[in-house]
């Protein structure tokens, strides 16, 4: 049976889901439970626009569209690294404003960023979530669901003869030539606002607090019911929060719109456990066990078990098989780095700590990496 919570966070971005019963999410909420929240949580200052962002598009976006469109002008920024120099950087979902500020974001802040200068500037803009397979990540005992989003500018601009001419322009701010060819589904406002909260959500809850994490998931149900990935987020406060039998009634709400959804089986089967309902716990863990055999982070932890009992070669091996399964994910490179030195295969190890920081999505973590590539560089010369 699984101990690590699953939670759905939109690090880039989590996915959508069918809509329920409109009205059905508001006996889930105990608003009596929690505390105010400690900052403000309002959808209006997710797209708002600044002063400091109005003056940008009057000065600099407007002298780079004197010979092209808004348009192509706003690309350009969004991608120039001498003009606007985002940075990725994973630590916190900022709105549009706080992105435009410190030049920085996630996937999601930066889409929420550059929907809010493309709509000031009056271009159309669609929501699009890529169809690709979900990353994971985790923070101590939590562990994360992310997949991707970006975001067309323009439209699709049709003849008499139905001919048409494409006036469109996709924004990726991952890698926009590896998007080339996959599938998209496009999503509303209201997702994509709904998406951030729930990020919040989740960020708050990582800190611990939370009173905020309640309310920044309420709040993302009420803003789109249909994005299940919030009631799993709220789910998740409750039993943190102590309030088993509210968790089991949101989670137990989810799988019966979603009977195969395996991350909400797993936070169901700590809930049941909390209860002290075994056998139902039992029999969920052995469905979920049959539908995912192999869970997130599955062999990841198996490594880390063998690094504590000093077994590097077993530990190189359970780290190698999680790179298999995703090749970008930071802490993987890292550990299968350490398990590496270990073995006193210092050129291997120096080569996963180098992706670990090409990979890393904070600065934190890039500097952590890079701290350690040096101390085995210097000793190994």
């Amino acid at each position: 049976m699984r101990n690590a919570i699953m939670l759905l966070i939109a690090v880039m971005l989590a996915g959508c889901a069918t809509a329920p019963v409109t009205g059905r999410y508001e006996p889930l909420f105990r608003d009596q439970l929690f505390a105010a929240p400690s900052e403000r949580i309002d959808a209006r200052d997710v797209f708002a626009i600044n002063d400091a962002m109005r003056r940008y598009l009057a000065t600099e976006i407007a002298a780079r569209s004197l010979n092209r469109t808004f348009q192509q002008g706003l690309i350009d920024a969004l991608y120039d690294k001498q003009q606007l120099r985002l940075e990725y950087d994973t630590e916190i979902t900022r709105n549009a404003a706080q992105t435009f500020a410190t030049r920085s974001g996630n996937c999601l802040s930066l889409v929420i960023m550059a929907g809010a200068l493309a709509k000031e500037l009056g271009l159309p803009v669609r929501y699009q979530k890529v169809l690709v397979e979900d990353a994971w990540s985790r923070s101590g005992d939590i562990y994360f669901s992310s997949s991707h989003v970006n975001l067309t500018l323009g439209t699709v601009q049709t003849d008499r003869v139905l001919n048409y001419q494409v006036a469109m322009a996709t924004v990726d701010f991952v890698d926009p030539g590896s998007m080339r060819g996959k599938r998209l589904r496009v999503i509303e406002e209201d997702t994509v606002v709904a998406m951030y909260m729930n990020n919040r959500a989740a960020e708050s809850l990582v800190r611990g607090r939370m009173d905020d994490a309640y309310w920044w998931a309420r709040a993302a149900i009420e803003q789109d019911p249909r994005f299940l990935g919030s009631y799993n987020t709220l789910g998740v406060v409750y039993r943190h929060h102590g309030n088993l039998r509210e968790a089991d009634q949101v989670l137990s709400h989810v799988l019966e719109l979603e009977p195969g959804n395996t991350d909400v089986m797993s936070n169901l089967v700590l809930v049941l456990t909390d209860e002290g309902r075994v056998a139902e716990a039992t029999a969920l863990a052995h469905k979920l066990a049959q539908l995912q055999p192999y869970p997130p982070f599955y062999f990841f932890n198996l490594g880390q078990i063998a690094m504590r009992e000093g077994d590097y070669e077993k530990a190189r091996n359970m780290f190698a098989k999680e790179v298999d399964r995703d090749a970008y994910y930071h802490e993987f490179h890292f550990w299968l780095a350490a398990a590496l030195v270990g073995l006193g295969e210092f050129k291997e190890a120096r080569a996963h700590l180098t992706l670990a920081i090409e990979n890393s999505t904070t600065r934190k973590e890039h500097d952590l990496y890079a701290a350690k590539l040096d101390r085995i560089t210097s000793r190994r010369q």
